[in-house]
């Protein structure tokens, strides 16, 4: 599955738009973390506890929208983005989002 931010692929041709696909994952703060986010926040520097949660949250949104994109035929998704909101006090939601398209190589 190609997933990719640009609207074209080089090398391939879009024939045919499958719609829209999208896999978000909602994640709360754990107590332990926050301790040592605290700790870290007053020594300074990155707060690798959250930036770990993060990056798992953001790929198991990516897996989600590529299951749901592979669910409709799709071999691609282009024009991928993310989005974060909070949706209640310490917990967030990161969104990917993308459209579902078949591909086939470009003939020369």
């Amino acid at each position: 599955m190609i997933v990719t931010t640009t609207e074209a692929l080089p090398g391939r041709r879009v024939i045919r738009v499958m719609g829209l696909v999208r896999g978000n994952t909602i994640r709360a703060r754990h107590l332990g973390r926050d301790v040592q986010a605290l700790l870290r926040n007053i020594a300074g520097g990155e707060v690798r506890e959250y930036t770990k949660m993060m990056a798992e949250s953001r790929e198991q949104a990516i897996d989600r929208m590529k299951e749901e994109a592979e669910r409709m035929g799709a071999d691609a998704v282009i024009g991928v983005r993310f989005v974060t909101s909070m949706v209640m006090t310490g917990a967030s939601e990161i969104l990917c989002y993308g459209t579902a398209v078949t591909t086939e190589e470009e003939r020369g």
